[in-house]
């Protein structure tokens, strides 16, 4: 199953980490977490709360300890193709979050959305339709482009999901309506 994942940072510096982390399956089910920082995660950034609202306070009185979300993460997300939508940027948060919960680094790992979404239209048009392909990416991309962040990690990842359930949506026309 597919499933699209988010993540909120302390900044996008090197020492960066996650602050929150949500995925949402190709169903539509989904969870979304705060993350207790470790004692050795300090950086912080007030660009990056201002970003996404969340602060270092409600993070410690809220937050999931990393050894429990990691474990979380990988019973519902290991068995799963995972997609993000910045997988440089996200693949490092979630190497900080599993290490932080004394899991392997990769014990998770994630392709780019773009990859997820070319499936779906291929599945949809079939071999020997790349223009058509091309075209219905590229719309997707712009409407990617246009969407407003919430930078919230849930939300980020819905939006995710709408877009691929978009890429499937206008292949699918395409298809029906080929001579």
């Amino acid at each position: 199953m597919i499933v699209f994942l988010d993540f909120e940072a302390s900044s996008l510096n090197r020492k960066s980490f996650p602050v929150e982390v949500a995925w949402v399956f190709e169903t539509g089910e989904g969870e979304s977490h705060l993350i207790r920082p470790q004692p050795d995660w300090t950086d912080w950034e007030t660009e990056a709360e201002g970003i996404h609202g969340i602060t270092r306070e409600r993070l410690a009185r809220e937050g999931m300890a990393a050894d429990v979300l990691a474990r979380r993460m990988l019973e519902m997300l290991g068995p799963h193709d995972l997609f993000a939508s910045a997988p440089s940027w996200d693949g490092k948060w979630l190497s900080v979050l599993l290490r932080g919960g004394g899991q392997p680094r990769h014990a998770l790992r994630l392709k780019d959305t773009e990859e997820a979404r070319a499936a779906i239209v291929a599945r949809h048009l079939g071999p020997g339709r790349a223009d058509e392909a091309a075209a219905i990416l590229k719309e997707i991309e712009q409407m990617g482009r246009e969407a407003v962040p919430e930078h919230r990690a849930l939300g980020d990842a819905e939006r995710e999901r709408r877009l691929w359930l978009e890429a499937g949506r206008r292949a699918e026309a395409v298809a029906r309506n080929a001579p």
